[in-house]
């Protein structure tokens, strides 16, 4: 069943991705009786004062698990990973932001082509998307049409192989697409098979072409989830839900390579070789400095010092992330607040980063916002 748009307005705002006080601030949610959320929600945040408003319905839509913003700020792209026009893929759907409030108008939906989109992502440009499949274990592309709306898959690519993880890497599992900061590679990471594949992407047709080398691999039993592109698009960072880690690779932008320099635990020693915990997310600090990742069920985020010179990393915190399964999490423009989503309390939460020792600290605001899995700026002119 398609989304329907909703009437109702949000209380007025001032809206631009680079500077201001004032933010919308959009949640992507699983939509479930447990979480009760109907789609996607949004908040008005103060880079001031670190506050943050109680979430409202922006667009009613099934599992929006993962959000994409328009460079030009006029229209949002989320995928679903419990609805689609078939029974054998989810839907990727294409909304109207309206502002001030944060309205958000469903353009169109199109196919996923397998099942279980869990992530996507636009060029530089805005004229192409791309999405990961998690139980198809596969990738896709899309053009944009002039309306913000998707075209029809423009290219789809399935994984093949597998790893060691005997429970979780029988098969392909597709987590991420992420785009060089050049604009001339697409970059996706695949949990099953412990790879981080490199696809040439044009965006005047919207197609994904696989790039030779046509991959990487991190440590055996690893399963690759999240990655991203250092400011200085010399490194890569990608954090392995299955072992707790972080792989760091140097990125050779004109030939498209990556090559791994190490790997290191999110976790505190007293912590490593347990079982039962997964990381989530990685986020680079604008300035380079700092690389964070959220640790599943040890319900914390990882504070990592880069050097940015080496890439290398060197973790100088686990801070509570005040909720449960912490998942995707965001900083601010300006690097001096993150928000983070909390799956299973149905929450998220503000912290003040510290620019000059990457640390974060809990504000104490917290909101109710069911299922939150995605948390995406969009600031105001």
């Amino acid at each position: 069943m398609k989304p329907t748009s909703l009437s109702f307005v949000f209380a007025a705002l001032t809206t631009t991705a680079i500077a201001g006080d004032n933010y919308l601030v959009y949640f992507g949610c699983y939509t479930n009786a447990k979480s009760g959320s109907k789609g996607i929600y949004v908040s008005k945040f103060n880079s001031t004062t670190g506050k943050l408003t109680a979430p409202e319905l922006a667009a009613e839509t099934g599992s929006p698990s993962f959000l994409v913003i328009h460079p030009s700020k006029k229209h949002l792209y989320a995928v679903g990973e419990m609805s689609g026009p078939d029974k054998k893929a989810g839907g990727v759907s294409a909304f109207k932001i309206n502002l001030p409030g944060g309205r958000l108008d469903f353009i169109n939906q199109v196919s996923s082509v397998t099942a279980g989109p869990c992530h996507i992502n636009l060029d530089a440009t805005g004229r192409m998307a791309m999405i990961a499949n998690y139980s198809g274990g596969s990738c896709a592309s899309y053009q944009i049409r002039e309306d913000g709306g998707l075209g029809e898959p423009a290219s789809h690519h399935q994984h093949t192989g597998s790893s060691v993880n005997e429970r979780r890497q029988k098969e392909p599992h597709a987590h991420s697409v992420n785009i060089s900061p050049d604009n001339r590679f697409a970059l996706v990471c695949d949990l099953g098979t412990d790879k981080v594949s490199v696809y040439a992407i044009d965006p005047g047709s919207g197609r994904m072409t696989p790039h030779e080398p046509a991959f990487a691999k991190v440590p055996a039993g690893g399963g690759p989830r999240h990655l991203a592109f250092h400011p200085n698009g010399k490194f890569v960072f990608v954090n392995n839900e299955l072992t707790m880690t972080e792989t760091v690779f140097a990125w050779d932008a004109e030939k498209g390579v990556l090559t791994e320099i190490e790997t290191v635990s999110t976790l505190p020693e007293a912590d490593r070789g347990r079982e039962g915990f997964s990381t989530a997310e990685t986020v680079l600090h604008p300035n380079g400095r700092f690389v964070y990742v959220s640790n599943r069920t040890h319900d914390t985020i990882a504070v990592f010092a880069c050097d940015p010179s080496t890439g290398k990393l060197t973790l100088i915190q686990n801070a509570p992330a005040e909720g449960q399964i912490p998942r995707n999490f965001n900083l601010d423009p300006s690097g001096r607040w993150m928000i983070v989503a909390h799956q299973n309390s149905n929450t998220a939460a503000v912290f003040k980063v510290d620019p000059e020792n990457g640390k974060i600290t809990f504000t104490g605001d917290k909101v109710n916002v069911g299922g939150a899995v995605c948390v995406r700026f969009l600031a105001l002119d």
